[in-house]
């Protein structure tokens, strides 16, 4: 069984390239553009993992956590944000988030994270 990974921004070059490089090792991929779809794809599909911006239109990054967590209450995040918002990464890791990321970011430490703090299925 593969692990799945929910990939929310507002950026599509980012969802695509964080799409393809979880792909490519394996992972089952979701992407979302904003807060309803993240939701909606957190309640239909169960990931193990999301990736989720700070900075996204309409329902921010902490408001999307906050509804996650009611939805999945031990779901894991790792939070991104191009601002060095120190308040708002520290809400979010009140909230429970695992770690975060500056953009831009290395891919090879974001590869790194998501081995580490995704949940190992029994295959």
């Amino acid at each position: 069984m593969k692990e799945k990974i929910l990939i929310v921004d507002d950026q599509f070059g980012i969802r695509i390239l964080l799409n393809e490089v979880f792909s490519k090792e394996g992972y089952q991929t979701f992407q979302a553009a904003n807060g309803i779809q993240a939701l909606d794809i957190v309640t239909k599909h169960d990931p193990d993992l999301v990736l989720l911006d700070m900075k996204i239109p309409g329902m921010d990054g902490i408001e999307i956590l906050k509804r996650m967590k009611v939805i999945d209450p031990d779901i894991r995040v790792i939070i991104m944000t191009a601002y060095g918002e120190l308040d708002m990464i520290q809400e979010a890791r009140n909230l429970g988030a695992i770690t975060h990321f500056a953009k831009p970011f290395d891919i090879d430490d974001i590869r790194a994270a998501v081995r580490k703090h995704i949940p190992q299925k029994a295959n």
